[in-house]
């Protein structure tokens, strides 16, 4: 009987399933990152980032998830921030450019 595959039956139930997971994980990582950036990133002086965090956890999602929102949410401040150097050569009207 083609088509009666159980693997496929399965295969298409969790790829239903993980896709409604990943946007309401989406919509509450996004709550968490709202509630870090207008106030502070420490649940404990910020009512909106406790609540926040509470729902996302109730819903299963990752501490890790949950931290890496809460840093997204900071701002530049909290990454690392680098130099970027720019060069004269290879720019329009350098030597190196006028080869063709």
């Amino acid at each position: 009987m083609a088509g009666h595959s159980q693997f496929k039956n399965i295969m298409h139930r969790k790829g239903r399933q993980d896709s409604i997971r990943a946007r309401r994980f989406t919509r509450l990582l996004r709550e968490v990152q709202i509630a870090s950036k207008n106030g502070l990133p420490d649940p404990a002086h910020n009512p909106q980032l406790r609540t926040a965090i509470q729902a996302a956890k109730a819903e299963n999602v990752p501490k890790d998830n949950i931290d890496r929102a809460i840093k997204g949410g900071r701002g530049p401040t909290a990454r690392p921030t680098r130099k970027c150097a720019t060069r004269a050569t290879g720019r329009a009207g350098s030597p190196s450019s006028s080869r063709r």
